[in-house]
């Protein structure tokens, strides 16, 4: 397939996003705006009718199912929708969606499965606001992964990501959790089904209106990410099979 044919779809799972949701759609390449799909996590403000009023192509959840399993309806709505590529963008404005052709380019030239954005690699992530206490845990976390995937990421923890269809359809998206580790998750069965992952250098901004994890709920997440690469080492290594890390049939 040429690259001029792929479909490329932009999905924001959306959880009280209405502050913050036009400026992210604004900073979107004219290109890409032709695609964008919200999934609205039953929020508490009126996130759904700024998102049609935008023109977008929006799903709600009628109760919340969590940041995973918001992803897992964006996925498959994409997918329904044709898309070759599905690019990832947070609506709280925390990631500039400016970066979005560089994130494509490596999946429309077929050199990769996935392409994550990178804090660490954007050069000064403590100066985009980020906690001095995340950035120690991205750090150890991400190294952690590396030693257990035996392959070299600089960064895990990132909610911008594009995947292709093919990654989309290997991995079995509905064995993964609905929390935020599904974040890890869909990384390790990538991994496992031997999927190839590019990364380009972005920023972040902390303010008020982006979504955050609290420290008790980054502790309860970081602790999730270890018992996933601790699974994901039982498996690889054949100790304890696991359907998860196994691509779909």
């Amino acid at each position: 397939m040429q690259t001029e044919e792929k479909k490329v779809v932009i999905v924001l799972p959306a959880y009280n996003a209405a502050k913050t949701l036009i400026r992210t759609l604004e900073e979107i390449p004219q290109k890409y705006r032709e695609h964008v799909l919200l999934v609205d996590d039953a929020s508490k403000d009126n996130t759904v009718e700024t998102a049609k009023q935008a023109g977008l192509t929006v799903f709600v959840h009628r109760k919340n199912r969590g940041y995973g399993g918001n992803q897992k309806t964006c996925y498959r709505e994409a997918l329904a929708m044709g898309a070759e590529i599905v690019v990832m963008l947070h609506p709280d404005h925390q990631y500039d969606a400016k970066v979005i052709p560089h994130m494509v380019l490596p999946l429309l030239e077929n050199e990769a499965d996935a392409v994550f954005g990178s804090r660490m690699l954007g050069g000064r992530p403590l100066e985009g606001g980020m906690p001095w206490w995340k950035y120690v845990a991205n750090v150890l976390l991400t190294a952690t992964a590396n030693l257990v995937f035996k392959r070299y990421l600089t960064e895990i923890h990132s909610g911008f990501r594009a995947y292709s269809r093919k990654y989309l359809q290997t991995v079995r998206l509905d064995e993964n959790s609905d929390d935020f580790v599904f974040d890890t998750e869909i990384i390790a069965q990538g991994m496992g089904c031997n999927l190839t992952f590019q990364e380009v250098p972005i920023v972040t901004r902390y303010f008020p209106e982006a979504s955050s994890i609290s420290f008790q709920r980054s502790v309860v997440y970081g602790f999730g990410i270890l018992l996933v690469l601790l699974k994901f080492w039982l498996h690889n290594t054949g100790i304890k099979h696991f359907r998860q890390f196994e691509p779909q049939k």
